[in-house]
Order: C-alpha cells, then structure tokens, then sequence
C-alpha cells in the first residue's frame, strides 16, 4: 500500500511538473494572476468607498462592513472569464492593430419653416421667391465616427487620425449618401502638431451651437467661414506660464473657387486654388474664468478670363468665460472674394470684361448660459455684408440670421433641443425675404 502511494505522488508531481512547463496553461496562470490583482485594487477601492460612507452616516447608523467577505475561487474564476469574454466582444481593432474608436451621434430632427424657405429643409440663403410653408423629419444629419490612436513617433511624437461621414448627400428620400464632413491626421509632439486635415479654414475653427444646423454649419453664408476643404497645417505652442500661452497656425489650404458665383459662366475658371493663412491664438486663465483672443489671415488669387483676383482677408476670433456658466464666441471677418472659403458665394464679380473681387464684412457671436448641468442656453446671430458697389441688381447685398436653443441633457449620452431661428436675405433692388425655422431634435451619442 505504501509502495502504491508513492507511486501516486511520484506521478501527480510528473504531472505537476509536465503542466508547468506547458505554455498554453502558464499564460491561462498569468492571465488569472493579473485578473486577480485587478480584482483586490477594486476590493481596496470598495472597502475605501465604504469608510467614507460610514464617515458620513449620521450618529446610530449601523456602518457597513469595513471588510467584505471573499468571493469562492470558483465565482472569482466565472467573473474572470465573464470580463475577457466581454472585452473580446466590445474591442475594436484595425489591420495592423491599432487601437479604433467607433464614435459618433444619431440625430433625429424634425422641423417646420415658412414661406421664405423654397422648399429647403434648413436653407442658408433665402431664395427671392418663396413658396408653401414646409415641415418634416430626417435622420440625414447623424454623424458617424473613427478615431485612431496611432503609433509613437522619434522624439516622444504620436500619431493620431479621426474621420467623420453623415448622410446629407443626396437629397430626401430614400437617396441619401454617405458624405465626408471632416478627417484629420496627426502627428503630435510637445509643442508641435503636423496635420493633414479636410476641415474648416485655420481662420475660423469656431461656430454656434446646434442640433438643428449639422449637415451645413449653422450661420453658414450669414458670417460663418466654414468651407471644409483639404489642407496642411503645422501648429506651434509657446507656454508663457501654467496660466497663459501663445499657439501659432500656419498651414496652405485649397479654396473652392466655385464660391466665386462665375463657375457656370466662365469655364476657364480653376476649380481650385492654394491658399496661404495663418492664426495666432493668445490664452489665458484664471480659475473658471479663461479668454483666448485669435487674430487670422487669409490670402489666395482666383484666376479667370486671364486675370488674377484677389482674395485677401483679416479675422478675429474669440472665447471669453467671464464666469464658470457664461460663455461669449464669436468670429469678425473683412476683405474680398471670401465666397472660396464659405462665404457668400459670389465672391467676384465681372463688369465689362473686368473680373473685381467683391468686398464683405462678417461675423457671428453667442452666448452661451449653462443654467443647470443639464439645461445650457444658446442665443446666436450672424450676418455678412457685401458691398454694393461691386454687385450687379439682383446679387445679395446681405444675408443674416439668428436664434436661440436649449439643448437638454436627459441623460449621459442622450441630448434634446428646441431651437427657434430666422434667416433674412436681402437682394439688391428688390426686396428681403424672411424665413423662420424651428426645429426639435433628439441625439443619441455613442
């Protein structure tokens, strides 16, 4: 009989020692090892939970227990192996197994206009005749997203990219497209980025709040330089202390010469052009309170019927947080032939064989009110202004709009809004035409 034991020992430790040397079954070990680990850092996190509670029960309150009874190695092994199965299923990963964030907002408006809106769901400028008034509802402006945590660069860089479609291309019905809103790819050190980007311009990277205006920016045509086009940008910060810094922006943008208003008419016209501009951003803090104030150029050439014109514009833009609640932003811009950018699109004008850039002045501000941690309040307006003397009867002398929303926090990832707005086009030596809009929208991000 004790020969038989020994025999019985001498053979589980065989067995012992063959598993040990098993690599499938060591990494099973390791992984229930870290698991484990993770396991009591959550326990020392619930039993501290725990103390502070007690801390602040009032007197005769029974404390709860400062240390919780261990969990059976069999139940600490099943929620192991829950947890990997759960991670297997959530991660995403790309081919070369980069890290990928699936983002985005599924947004639900619908909204009624007047007259003045031409049959448009959200026009941006007012056609001179209207027509019936006009409601519906539409998915077409939820956005879908990826983001990507890219690889470690010399010098202690990293690459970083994102990418983000909707389905307003098309029209309504059952013809919508997937459209590229915005792509942007990084590379990012201390101080320095290096981007390639489809964005807005450099000089204008602000604009109003809204669930109502997301297929178009809102206050697009009416003080908003949105335009979003290809571009390279390099980027530049300069810490002046813990509380202020400089961030410089320079980069070459490709203009969209169609919003010159001459694409029809003259077919010599170039489809696209580069453009040269620059943003100079001065931030500081102090608390809850923070300003940044950011001069910007812009300089391009349209080229037509053999000439050049000009395109040459100044901007400012601004974010001043007087208090933790109340936000003021805005953009001032003025120069000439700003339709290449996201302006109004008759950017340059041709009188007797002369090609003229057409002269504007614009801008957008709102205020933003935070009431509550769910309820923020936002009132915006905007407008540009051409000059009249570069334009012929019947080109827009100006187009403006304004309104207001509440966007409502119902939960961690769900939004509503109600927005009430105006547009007001005016056409020279004839009349302007007035549209309201109001939309209610429901946003679910993810």
């Amino acid at each position: 009989m004790r020969k038989l034991s020994c025999l019985l020992l001498t053979a589980c430790a065989a067995g012992s020692l063959s598993a040990q040397q098993s690599p499938e079954l060591k990494q099973v070990i390791d992984r229930l090892d870290r698991l484990e680990a993770q396991n009591r850092d959550l326990m020392a996190e619930i039993r501290a939970l725990r103390l502070q509670l007690a801390a602040g029960q009032p007197p005769g309150a029974e404390p709860p227990d400062a240390e919780a009874s261990p969990q059976p190695v069999e139940e600490r092994v099943q929620i192991a192996e829950q947890r990997i199965a759960d991670l297997d299923q959530s991660k995403v990963s790309s081919e070369h197994r980069l890290p990928v964030t699936l983002t985005g907002m599924l947004l639900f408006n619908t909204f009624l206009n007047g007259k003045g809106a031409g049959g448009a769901d959200n026009p941006t400028v007012l056609p001179p005749n209207g027509g019936q008034a006009s409601g519906g509802a539409t998915f077409r402006q939820s956005v879908i997203g990826l983001k990507v945590d890219g690889p470690r660069l010399v010098g202690g860089g990293k690459v970083t990219g994102a990418i983000y479609m909707d389905f307003f291309g098309g029209g309504t019905g059952l013809n919508q497209t997937v459209r590229l809103r915005v792509a942007t790819l990084d590379a990012t050190w201390k101080n320095t980025t290096l981007g390639l980007a489809f964005d807005k311009p450099i000089i204008a990277p602000r604009e109003p709040d809204s669930l109502a205006q997301v297929g178009v920016s809102p206050l697009t045509s009416a003080g908003n330089l949105w335009l979003w086009q290809p571009q390279v940008r390099v980027e530049q910060r300069i810490s002046l202390s813990e509380q202020a810094g400089l961030r410089a922006q320079f980069g070459v943008y490709q203009t969209s010469e169609s919003g010159t208003g001459l694409a029809t008419e003259y077919p010599d016209l170039a489809r696209s052009r580069p453009g040269y501009q620059g943003r100079f951003e001065f931030w500081a803090k102090s608390g809850s309170r923070r300003i940044e104030i950011a001069p910007g150029f812009h300089a391009s050439s349209t080229r037509v019927i053999g000439q050049s014109v000009p395109s040459r514009i100044f901007s400012i833009d601004w974010l001043i947080r007087p208090a933790a609640r109340l936000d003021f932003t805005g953009t001032f811009f003025h120069g000439e032939n700003t339709g290449v950018i996201g302006g109004l699109r008759q950017g340059v004008s041709v009188i007797n064989g002369q090609a003229r850039a057409v002269g504007a002045s614009g801008g957008w501000g709102q205020f933003t009110f935070r009431a509550t941690r769910r309820a923020t309040f936002n009132f915006y307006g905007g407008q540009e202004d051409d000059r009249n003397r570069d334009l012929g009867l019947g080109a827009i002398g100006k187009n403006q709009g304004y309104g207001a929303n509440i966007i409502y926090r119902l939960g961690s990832n769900i939004l509503t809004s109600f927005e009430s707005s105006q547009m007001r086009t005016t056409y020279l030596g004839s009349r302007t035409v007035i549209n309201p809009h109001y939309d209610l929208a429901f946003a679910y991000l993810f």
